[in-house]
């Protein structure tokens, strides 16, 4: 069985070595040490030329995934720059204050995003119902739901992982992600059957100029996608 490998990026650095090092597919974000924020337009120019799909994630601000119309009106400007950009995907999801899925709302993004691939985010991992949102998922016809399991590291919800995988039955796909790494892959693969699974795949760099740091324009330590990890990623993957 053959495992596809996602690697979230938010630099054209970070591009270059997921490619490099063996990503099948690319999560382009802005902000990773926020979960991830749509990724401004040069990023996007960028990845458009890249070897492998593309999918941006479609979110303008930090903070729980509950969005207004104001929120709305940015994520489908964002969707049709991703059209406009020639990528492959886009990664969607929302949540009303209650935890549950925001259905009208995930809809008509997924409807202005005709023609493209989508996954579903972690707006998943805060339902309280798992089950039926894994319905929901099916209903909307996302292609794959991003999930650690509805806790915040993966190995952690293999439970949960095993148990929406075993019901998704083949029509959607339930991607693992979050801490996921070379030395865990394999247990995570193993527990839950999946077809592919997402990583950041970086390591923690210190600020190269610590004025920067103490401005604020930076943190003192940051993580970067490490070339190095995708490769080993991809071999723990392999080696199943």
């Amino acid at each position: 069985m053959t495992v596809l490998l996602e690697v979230c990026v938010d630099s054209p650095q970070g591009l270059v070595a997921a490619i490099a090092g063996g990503a099948g597919r690319i999560e382009l974000c802005s902000a990773l040490e926020l979960g991830g924020l749509t990724p401004v337009a040069g990023l996007m120019k960028a990845a458009a030329a890249a070897p492998i799909p593309i999918y941006a994630m479609i979110r303008p601000h930090a903070g729980p995934f509950i969005f207004d119309a104001a929120d709305e009106e940015a994520m489908l400007a964002d969707i049709d720059a991703v059209r406009a950009f020639g990528l492959a995907g886009v990664v969607i999801g929302a949540n009303r204050p209650d935890g549950t899925l925001d259905m009208p709302l995930i809809r008509r993004l997924k409807a202005h995003a005709n023609g493209l691939g989508a996954t579903l985010h972690r707006a998943f991992d805060l339902v309280p119902d798992p089950d039926t949102a894994l319905e929901q998922a099916v209903e909307l016809g996302c292609e794959r739901i991003l999930t650690s399991g509805c806790v915040p590291k993966a190995i952690d919800g293999l439970e949960t992982l095993k148990r929406i995988s075993a019901r998704a039955a083949g029509r959607i796909s339930i991607m693992p992600g979050s801490g996921i790494r070379p030395g865990n892959v394999a247990e995570i693969l193993r527990a839950t059957g999946a077809t592919e699974v997402h990583g950041s795949c970086s390591s923690p760099v210190a600020s190269q100029d610590p004025r920067a740091a103490s401005f604020g324009f930076e943190p003192p330590i940051s993580n970067r996608t490490d070339i190095s990890v995708v490769r080993q990623m991809r071999q723990a993957i392999d080696a199943l």
